[in-house]
C-alpha cells in the first residue's frame, strides 16, 4: 500500500505553488479566448496585468546586468498573450454589451475612458493615437533595432571569446573551475540576445494589434450598436467610443511599461551595479557639466519675458548641487580594461598586511581625463579594440600570448597625454590630438597644412596633427595620414614587438610547454626537466624575442635545446643553436619569397681584429678599442640607411663568435640592423653582398659593392663558406 502511494506523494511535492503558477497563466489565457468573464473578473485581471507590467519594469531597471534577468523573454511572451487575451475578453463584452451603457464593460474600461475624454472624444482619440505613436514607432523600433545589433554582435563575438578563455586556461590566469563558469556566461549570454532579438518581434506586434483592436471595436460596435439594439448614432458613439478608447488604455499602458522594460534591458551594459548608480556615477561625476548647467538656467531667469522665478529656482538648485559635488566626495569612475575589484583603504589604526601589496601590471596603458572618450565604448571609443587587435596580431606572431593589457585614467598626466608602462615602468609616452589626425612623412608643402608639428612617437618622424577635414589634401601630398587611435595602438604593439622578451616568464614558457606537450608528450618530458631547467629554457626564448625572432615553432626549439643539452647547458650556445635550426625561419622573413639575401660583410682583417680583441675582453684585457668601435658603428649605420633607400633588408653577416657581440652592440642602436652568422643562412638562399666595411677603406669604413655569392654548407656541417664569382672568397 505505502508502495503504492510512493508515485502519488511524489507527484504532490512537485506540485509547488511556484510550479503551479505558468502552467496557471496558460490556461486562463485559453479561457479568457472562449469562455466569457464576468466584468469583476475583467477588473481584476485587468488591475493584475498592469501591476505585472509595473514588476517587469522595475526589476529591468534594478537588475545589475541583463543576464541577471535572463527569463525576461519568456516573461515578455506571457505578459504579451495576457494581454492579448484580455482583448479578446473585453472585446466580446464591448460587442454583446456596450448597447447598455458605458458600465458594461467593467469599472476599469469605464473609469480610464472617462479619465481620458473628459467628456470630448476627439481629445480621447488625438491622446490615445500619441500614446500609440509613442510606444510603437519610438519605444518598440528602438528597442527591436537595439537587440538585432546586439545579437549579430554578441553572437560575432561568441568563438572570440571562447578562445580567449582557453588561452587564459592554458596560460594558467585561470582554474578550470572559473573557465566553465565564464564558459557558460559567454553561451548564455549569447542565448539570451538571441532570444531578446525574436522577443522584441512580439512588443511590436502587440502594438500593431492594438492599433487594430481599436478599429475594429470602434466601428463593429457603432454597427452593432445602430443596426441590432437601435441606438441613435448619438448615442452609439458615446457608449462605444468610451468603451473602445478605455479599453485600448488598459491595454496600452502596460504595452507600454513592456516596450520601456525592453529598451531599458537591450540597452544596458554588462557592469555591476543598477541602472540607477550607473546613471548618478557616470551623469554627475563632473560638477562642471552642472555648473556649466546651472549658469546658463540661471542666466536665462534673468531675461526679461521669460519665466523669472522658475529658471532662478532650477538654476540655484543646480548649483547648489554642482557645489556639494565638488566639495563632496568624488564619484569614483569604472576602470577602461578589465574588471578589478578597488584597492581596500586601511583606517588610521588598521595594521597593513600583505594582501597591501598590490602587483605591477605586466602591461598597462594610462590615459589623461581628455582622452577617456577614445578608451570608452559607450562614447564611441575605439582604441580598446584596437589595443585588443594589436594584442591578438602580436600573439598570433610571437608565438606566446601577450598579457592583458590594462587601460586606466590618470589625472596626473597632461589631459591629453598616454604613458606605456612594462612591469611598472615607463616604456614610452607621448601627447595626442583626439579631435585631429596625424599626418606622418616630409610630403610637399607641409606649411600650406597648417598643422601642429610634433615627431612620430612610434619612430620618431617628423609629423603633424592637421585638422580632419584636411585629410585627403595631405595624403595628395603624400603624408601618411593615421588617426588617434592608431597612433596609441602603433605606439604600443613597437613597444611590445621591441621588448618581447620581457614579458615572457616561467608561466608561459609552461603553457607553452603543455601545449607542446598534447601533441609531442615525449619530447617535452626529456626536455624538462630532465636535459633541461625550466627557467634555463625560458631564458633561451626570451634572447631569441630579444633578437626579433618568433617561438611559434616550439617543437623546432624543443628538439633543438634536447640534442643540444647533452653537449652544453649554456644559455648563449643553446641560443645559437636554436638560431641555427630556426635558419629557414631568420631568412625567410627577411627575403620573403625571394631566394637572394642581400649582406654586408667585414673585412677578414678587421673581423679577425674584432675576434682578437673579443677573446682579450673575455680573458679580462681591455677589449675592442673606443675608436674602432665607433668608427665601426658609423658604417654599419650609413650602410643601414642606404639598404633601406633601396627597399632591402640590412643583415651583417659575420662569424658565430663574433654574432652575439654584435648583435648586442646594436640591438637598440641600428634597430634595422640584422647581425647574423655565416651557420644561419638557408641553404636555398642565394647571398648579394652589396657592402663590405673594412678592406681597402680604412678600418671601420664601407665600400659597396655588387657580388652575389652562394650559401653553402660544407660537408662537415660546419660554418658555411663563400663562393664569389665561381672562386673561393
Amino acid at each position: 500500500m505505502i508502495a503504492a502511494l510512493t508515485p502519488l506523494r511524489q507527484l504532490l511535492s512537485e506540485l509547488r505553488p511556484g510550479g503551479l503558477a505558468a502552467p496557471f497563466l496558460v490556461l486562463l489565457m485559453l479561457m479568457m479566448m472562449v469562455v466569457p468573464i464576468p466584468t469583476f473578473g475583467l477588473d481584476l485581471l485587468f488591475t493584475f496585468n498592469i501591476a505585472l507590467s509595473l514588476i517587469v519594469l522595475l526589476v529591468a531597471i534594478y537588475a545589475p546586468r541583463p543576464l541577471e534577468f535572463s527569463s525576461f523573454p519568456t516573461v515578455l511572451l506571457v505578459a504579451t498573450m495576457l494581454r492579448l487575451s484580455l482583448n479578446i475578453a473585453s472585446t466580446r463584452v464591448v460587442l454583446l454589451e456596450g448597447h447598455t451603457g458605458s458600465a458594461s464593460a467593467g469599472a476599469v474600461i469605464e473609469s480610464f475612458g472617462d479619465f481620458v475624454i473628459g467628456g470630448n472624444y476627439a481629445v480621447g482619440f488625438v491622446v490615445f493615437a500619441i500614446l500609440v505613436i509613442i510606444n510603437f514607432i519610438v519605444i518598440t523600433k528602438g528597442a527591436g533595432r537595439v537587440s538585432e545589433v546586439s545579437a549579430r554582435f554578441v553572437l560575432d563575438a561568441m568563438p572570440g571569446k571562447q578562445m580567449a578563455i582557453d588561452a587564459d586556461l592554458n596560460a594558467g590566469v585561470l582554474d578550470r573551475e572559473t573557465a566553465r563558469l565564464r564558459r557558460a556566461d559567454v553561451a548564455a549570454e549569447a542565448d539570451f540576445y538571441g532570444s531578446m532579438d525574436g522577443a522584441s518581434k512580439f512588443v511590436k506586434g502587440d502594438a500593431i494589434a492594438g492599433l487594430l483592436i481599436l478599429f475594429i471595436n470602434l466601428v463593429g460596435g457603432l454597427a452593432i450598436g445602430m443596426s441590432q439594439h437601435g441606438l441613435p448614432l448619438g448615442e452609439a458613439a458615446e457608449n462605444y467610443s468610451l468603451l473602445t478608447i478605455g479599453d485600448g488604455l488598459v491595454a496600452q499602458i502596460p504595452s507600454l511599461l513592456l516596450s520601456t522594460a525592453t529598451a531599458v534591458i537591450v540597452t544596458r551594459v554588462s557592469s555591476s551595479g543598477d541602472m540607477g548608480q550607473q546613471i548618478s556615477m557616470q551623469l554627475f561625476q563632473d560638477p562642471r557639466a552642472l555648473t556649466m548647467t546651472a549658469v546658463l538656467i540661471g542666466g536665462l531667469g534673468l531675461v526679461p519675458g521669460m519665466p523669472n522665478l522658475v529658471f532662478l529656482l532650477l538654476g540655484g538648485l543646480l548649483g547648489l548641487f554642482a557645489w556639494r559635488r565638488h566639495t563632496g566626495p568624488a564619484l569614483v569612475m569604472d576602470k577602461v580594461g578589465e574588471d578589478e575589484p578597488a584597492p581596500e583603504v586601511k583606517g588610521p589604526g588598521e595594521e597593513l598586511s600583505w594582501d597591501d601589496v598590490h602587483p605591477v601590471d605586466i602591461l598597462g596603458l594610462e590615459v589623461g581625463f581628455g582622452l577617456i572618450p577614445m578608451v570608452d565604448k559607450d562614447k564611441g571609443g575605439q582604441l580598446p579594440d584596437r589595443i585588443r587587435a594589436v594584442r591578438r596580431k602580436l600573439t598570433s606572431e610571437l608565438g606566446f600570448l601577450v598579457p592583458a593589457i590594462h587601460i586606466r585614467d590618470d589625472l596626473e598626466l597632461e589631459p591629453t597625454g598616454y604613458r606605456i608602462q612594462m612591469l611598472g615602468v615607463t616604456a614610452g609616452e607621448a601627447q595626442i590630438y583626439p579631435e585631429r589626425l596625424l599626418a606622418i612623412g616630409d610630403g610637399i608643402g607641409a606649411e600650406a597644412l597648417g598643422g601642429i608639428a610634433v615627431k612620430d612617437p612610434t619612430f620618431g618622424m617628423d609629423a603633424m596633427w592637421i585638422d580632419t577635414h584636411r585629410a585627403d589634401d595631405a595624403r595628395a601630398r603624400g603624408f601618411t595620414v593615421v588617426d588617434p587611435a592608431t597612433v596609441v595602438a602603433t605606439h604600443l604593439s613597437r613597444i611590445i614587438e621591441t621588448d618581447a622578451g620581457s614579458l615572457l616568464g616561467h608561466q608561459e614558457v609552461q603553457a607553452l610547454l603543455d601545449g607542446l606537450g598534447r601533441d609531442s608528450p615525449r619530447l617535452v618530458e626529456d626536455l624538462v626537466p630532465k636535459a633541461l631547467s625550466l627557467p634555463t629554457v625560458v631564458r633561451v626564448l626570451q634572447n631569441l624575442l630579444d633578437e626579433n625572432i618568433p617561438i611559434r615553432d616550439m617543437r623546432t626549439i624543443a628538439e633543438t635545446l634536447a640534442e643540444r643539452a647533452a653537449q652544453s647547458d649554456d644559455v648563449d650556445d643553446l641560443t645559437a643553436n636554436v638560431r641555427v635550426a630556426l635558419r629557414r625561419l631568420i631568412t625567410g622573413r627577411l627575403t620573403g619569397f625571394s631566394d637572394t639575401l642581400p649582406v654586408i660583410t667585414l673585412d677578414p682583417s678587421l673581423e679577425s681584429m674584432c675576434l682578437s680583441s673579443l677573446e682579450q675582453e673575455k680573458a679580462g684585457g681591455a677589449g675592442i678599442e673606443p675608436g674602432l668601435a665607433e668608427r665601426l658603428y658609423t658604417s654599419l649605420a650609413d650602410s643601414v640607411q642606404l639598404q633601406e633607400a633601396s627597399g632591402e633588408a640590412a643583415v651583417l653577416l659575420v662569424s658565430p663568435k663574433l654574432r652575439p657581440w654584435l648583435a648586442a652592440m646594436v640591438r637598440h642602436t641600428i634597430p634595422l640592423l640584422d647581425v647574423l652568422a655565416y651557420n644561419e643562412i638557408a641553404e636555398n638562399k642565394r647571398l648579394k653582398v652589396v657592402a663590405r666595411i673594412g678592406g681597402d677603406a680604412a678600418p671601420g669604413e664601407s665600400t659597396r659593392t655588387g657580388a652575389s655569392a652562394d650559401a653553402s654548407q660544407d660537408d662537415e656541417g660546419g660554418t658555411p663558406f663563400l663562393t664569389k664569382n665561381g672562386a673561393a672568397a
